[in-house]
């Protein structure tokens, strides 16, 4: 039976603003297991982004707590989550955030060089996911010589690099063609099989329709719909 990797119980998020307060979601439950992958769907503005950034620690709740593996974060100092991210969630955002002074290459490799891993060890497991994702003929190309597709390749590239059992990712295809969107959704398939949980929020609907299930989002409330298993 699959283990649960990530929970959240009576989550609440609002934003104070010169007009009031806005709450994206309240009272949210939700249990994602081990293996699982998840489109995160609605429309604009409904917090999906917002909820991957708490999730990926990066924001925090105004109510309730989020589980990583087993580790209740609203107990944990900001060292703590950090590192509790750093072992086990990998972000890809939907604008890559890639670092411009650094190559393709060096780019995939910045998760391990900050764990101080040994750079040889680093770099051929860096030219491995890179020709796996059929772009290692950039590896030495910076991202702005990069296409849209090509910097979203080498951002998934960096998210596989730390072989962390959590993906989240923010519109992974959101600015790619339709050909590189269901290469790169294929890519998630096979990281599914290797029992990595992927949490995408998206607005194609094709690829939505191919998770185990998916999350609708709106009016502050968050329905499971769709279940494929």
């Amino acid at each position: 039976m699959s283990r649960i990797l990530l929970e959240a119980n009576d989550l609440k998020k609002s934003f104070d603003h010169i007009n009031g307060s806005i709450t994206l979601f309240s009272s949210l439950n939700l249990r994602v297991k081990e293996g699982e992958l998840v489109a995160l769907i609605g429309p604009s503005g409904s917090g999906k982004s917002t909820l991957l950034h708490l999730f990926a620690l990066l924001d925090e709740p105004s109510k309730g707590k989020i589980i990583v593996n087993n580790q209740d974060t609203k107990i944990l100092s900001n060292n703590q989550k950090d590192e509790l991210r750093k072992k086990n969630i990998s972000i890809i955002f939907q604008d890559n955030n890639l670092l411009t002074d650094f190559t393709a290459i060096e780019n995939v490799m910045m998760p391990l060089i900050i764990k101080n891993e040994n750079k040889k060890i680093i770099s051929q497991k860096a030219e491995k996911i890179l020709k796996s994702l059929k772009i290692f003929n950039r590896s030495n190309h910076f991202p702005s010589q990069l296409s849209g597709g090509e910097q979203q390749r080498v951002a998934i590239a960096r998210a596989l690099i730390a072989e962390t059992k959590i993906i989240l990712a923010d519109e992974p295809t959101g600015n790619l063609d339709f050909k590189t969107s269901k290469e790169i959704f294929s890519l998630f398939l096979k990281l599914k099989k290797l029992k990595k949980t992927i949490i995408f929020a998206t607005h194609n609907r094709e690829l939505a329709n191919r998770a185990d299930y998916k999350l609708f989002i709106s009016d502050g409330n968050i329905k499971r719909m769709n279940d494929r298993k």
